[in-house]
């Protein structure tokens, strides 16, 4: 693996640990209904990895665009597929999720090569 998604993936794994090793019942619940809700359903895996990655951008959240790209690579999307979704999210969250957009660039391509 790349050294950013390696390092990214190292991390969020230290700190969810932490997180749930608090045993807080409603923090719990949260990450179950995460899980949960990206599961095959009525959607596809592929179409709701599509949506968490566009939301993620929206609203700029550069960890959990992270998240659903390594999650929309797993899930066998293209590159092109992922463009597309990251180009929606761009015209519906404006000029100001570029440097987000930057980013996604940047972790996809390191994605690809892990």
């Amino acid at each position: 693996m790349s050294n950013i998604v390696e390092e990214f993936n190292e991390y969020r794994e230290k700190m969810n640990g932490a997180i749930l090793e608090d045993n807080n019942k409603i923090i719990k619940r949260i990450f179950n209904l995460d899980t949960n809700a990206f599961a095959e359903g009525a959607l596809d895996k592929k179409t709701k990895e599509l949506l968490g990655l566009v939301a993620s951008t929206v609203l700029r959240c550069d960890d959990c665009v992270k998240y659903h790209l390594e999650a929309s690579h797993k899930a066998g999307l293209t590159k092109e597929e992922v463009v597309e979704a990251l180009s929606i999210a761009t015209l519906v969250g404006g000029t100001i999720v570029i440097p987000h957009l930057r980013r996604a660039y940047e972790y996809w391509d390191a994605v690809e090569k892990a």
